[in-house]
């Protein structure tokens, strides 16, 4: 004759299948982790070296943290020597069409844009991915412009940006995360003056 089930049965029987699945899910994430974030790392190593001048440091070891308007960028320092050739910015909107777009934004020594590349992004395939190089010519046009008198805001808004047809939002949402690391650069390339003058 089966036993009846009672409320107390049930929940031994639940708290035991939690207890379980969450050890489970712990071993995996504990599994998983380390890769992860080695993959992270590696593709962040890579769009650094895409955006920045010549370097001979580890930019990612160097990286330090900028406040603006109440929001965290990171920043990663190149440098050749004791110099610094240029600074790479984790930069990001909230404005794409599928939410937030993260980008790197490389910028030389005298504050033009070396190159931009695309983190991550949930834009629609085939319209807004094109901001990534290599699918349209659209984040080519940043390259060597100095945002002092290029003006980063599309066409549509007074600006000197190409949007990439049909992806305004996504335009929009680049523009705005490269504006955020050229103002991000502008600290960083204040504190560097500070520096060589406090040193002389």
């Amino acid at each position: 004759m089966a036993k009846e089930s009672t409320l107390k049965n049930m929940v031994v029987t639940l708290t035991l299948i939690t207890l379980i699945a969450s050890s489970v899910l712990g071993v995996i994430y504990a599994i998983t982790k380390g890769p992860i974030d080695a993959a992270q790392t590696a593709k962040i190593n890579s769009a650094i070296s895409k955006v920045v001048p010549e370097f001979d440091n580890d930019p990612s070891a160097d990286k330090f943290q900028k406040e603006l308007d109440g929001k965290s960028y990171i920043v990663y320092p190149a440098k050749k020597g004791s110099d610094i050739v240029g600074y790479a910015v984790e930069s990001f909107s909230t404005g794409g069409f599928g939410g937030r777009i993260v980008i790197m934004v490389g910028f030389n020594a005298d504050g033009t844009i070396n190159n931009t590349a695309v983190l991550s992004h949930a834009e629609t395939p085939g319209l807004g991915d094109k901001m990534i190089e290599g699918k349209s010519n659209f984040s080519v046009q940043f390259k060597g412009k100095n945002p002092d008198d290029y003006k980063l805001l599309v066409k549509k808004d007074g600006g000197d940006v190409d949007a990439i047809t049909a992806s305004t939002i996504t335009s929009r949402a680049f523009c705005d995360a490269v504006t955020s690391a050229w103002e991000v650069y502008k600290l960083c390339s204040a504190d560097t003056g500070k520096k060589e003058v406090t040193n002389e």
